[in-house]
């Protein structure tokens, strides 16, 4: 086991019987359903959905009828949504000294996609696991980790909290019939493959030291010959057809965009290598055996949303679906309801700031702008589901490299593998833990995600890793489901040539993920960080603003 790992694995010997993608054994697929029949008919596996509500997230088509007398409030600024963007534009507010505003959200929760979760008294992630350690472009949340005490200066030099730090080992993949370390698949490859990936490598290099691929994008024009073709199309070109490297970059565009490579744009499958940590490959050149730093929590990004969220305090309105923002001659009206109290509620403030997906706002903002309208009719999202998995022991695994924080399994049409919600803690007595399995079923699953019962992503995901965990299914005792429908904005070629920029205002601005053309912790947050400043100059000294500072807090 490497350090910090909290649950250990036992060999079991590979399995026996043909190979199916790439080194999964087809008679342990077609057994994985019975194991968790023999199982379940011993010990009941409890479930549900958790996260995100599609029920509510539909009543934007249908609000409920108004019951009752309709409730009145004021503030200075309404922030619609609590996501990531959401929360900075909030924290900046703070920064520029205004306290009366508040944050609205249809969940229960604020965080968005970066929602915490906990099953059984241990955190997992809901969505967003980790973070990569922001460059100096990012300088938004290298402050806000400052803040936070994750980042500090020590003798000249800034270091991060070594306990937020991904501890070893980091990531391991499932390939040939047994685990190897990292995720490019490399046991057994020939020297043709391993031409391919230096090849690779060197592209991104090049592109790299060309300082276009910054997080958050700077230069949008000089990307857009990239942005103009599929990445499938671009790696044809580049005769990069080798079958494991066409696996790898696949995967890696499902797990950051959620669709592969014959989706999104070349520019979008670069960036994902050429903006941070490049492509290095395994005893190459460049290879110096050191990870990409990350930050990661027991939660995932939900450690951040957390503290994002509690100074706000009564602020956050959860449970709250915005209806209807509309600008009025000093000010705009936020028809709200609340779907507890089941009552409607309408704010009126001085400024609004809309931090929701832009279907969304395009179709609660009352005369959209252009630039809105335009953006809700371009992006296509992809669903996404997040299975965790409560297991009340440690598991048996097939041979090879340790069980790592991040676990994928070659071959798997559609899902991500699964991170180990236990891998921070420094006890190293094995325990319970929870397995975080990710799902990317592709733009056309929407409606499947949304129809099935728990218990179908159950088994699904059981079929998976019982090939790699015999004994998996004899080890759960409790699965919690979360559904996103339009969980990620699906970066497609010519997205980022067409991308208007977030329209600003005296009352109105606008910050979200889709506003950038693909959906990432640094892009939403320094866009909230923007916008709230943007609503606290636009407030200031003005007359709506002195009207609406009579009340010093929400009502």
């Amino acid at each position: 086991m490497g350090q910090g790992a909290s649950v250990s694995e036992q060999e079991t010997p590979p399995p026996s019987g043909g190979r199916l993608g790439g080194g999964l054994a087809r008679r342990a697929f077609l057994l994985a359903p019975a194991a968790l029949a023999a199982c379940t008919a011993k010990t009941e596996i409890t479930g549900a959905f958790a996260g995100a509500s599609a029920e509510r997230g539909h009543l934007l088509r249908n609000p409920p009828p108004p019951q009752g007398a309709r409730i009145e409030r004021r503030t200075r600024v309404v922030i619609a949504g609590a996501g990531i963007a959401g929360l900075a534009a909030a924290r900046a507010l703070r920064q520029r000294g205004i306290e009366d505003f508040v944050v609205l959200d249809l969940e229960d929760a604020a965080g968005g996609n970066s929602r915490p979760g906990q099953v059984q008294g241990v955190a997992c992630p809901l969505g967003a696991h980790y973070l990569p350690v922001p460059g100096d472009p990012a300088r938004e949340v290298q402050d806000l980790l400052e803040d936070l005490g994750v980042r500090r200066r020590v003798a000249g030099r800034w270091t991060y909290d070594e306990r937020m730090q991904c501890h070893a080992p980091q990531e391991r993949l499932f390939f040939q019939g047994q685990w190897q370390p990292g995720l490019l698949p490399v046991l057994g490859v020939g020297a043709t493959t391993l031409a391919q990936y230096t090849r690779f490598s060197q592209e991104v290099e090049r592109l790299r030291e060309s300082g276009h691929f910054t997080i958050p994008v700077r230069n949008q024009r000089v990307l857009h010959a990239l942005d103009g073709e599929r990445f499938s199309d671009w790696l044809d070109r580049h005769a990069l057809t080798d079958p494991q490297l066409r696996w790898h970059l696949d995967y890696c565009c499902r797990d950051d965009y959620g669709s592969g490579t014959a989706a999104v744009s070349a520019w979008a499958g670069l960036h994902y290598f050429a903006a941070r940590h490049g492509f290095h490959v395994p005893g190459g050149e460049d290879d110096d055996g050191e990870h990409e730093p990350l930050l990661t929590w027991p939660e995932g990004n939900g450690w951040l949303t957390r503290r994002l969220t509690e100074p706000l305090g009564e602020r956050v309105r959860t449970a709250r679906v915005v209806t209807r923002i509309a600008e009025q001659r000093h000010g705009v009206e936020v028809d709200v309801f609340d779907a507890v109290a089941r009552r409607h509620e309408r704010w009126q403030a001085a400024h609004c700031i809309v931090a929701l997906p832009a279907f969304v706002a395009a179709r609660v903002v009352v005369n959209a702008p252009p630039p809105l309208r335009a953006l809700a009719g371009r992006t296509r999202y992809a669903p996404w589901i997040v299975a965790n998995l409560h297991l009340r022991g440690p598991m048996r695994s097939a041979p090879g490299a340790a069980l790592a924080w991040d676990n994928v399994v070659y071959g798997s049409p559609q899902g991500l593998g699964y991170v180990v919600a236990t891998h921070q803690s420094l006890n190293p007595a094995p325990g319970p833990t929870v397995l975080s399995w990710y799902c990317a079923p592709g733009e056309a699953a929407r409606a499947e995600v949304l129809r099935q019962p728990w218990t179908h992503w159950r088994d699904r995901v059981v079929a998976e890793l019982a090939q790699v965990h015999p004994d998996l299914p004899g080890q759960l005792t409790h699965v919690e489901v979360a559904r996103y429908g339009h969980a990620m904005a699906i970066p497609v070629p010519g997205a980022l040539a067409q991308l208007p920029a977030a329209p600003r205002g005296p009352r109105m601005s606008y910050a979200h993920s889709d506003w950038a053309g693909y959906s990432i912790f640094e892009e939403a947050f320094t866009l909230g960080h923007h916008a709230g400043h943007a609503a606290a100059a636009a407030t200031s000294n003005s007359a709506s603003a002195a009207k609406s500072m009579a009340n010093t807090r929400p009502t």
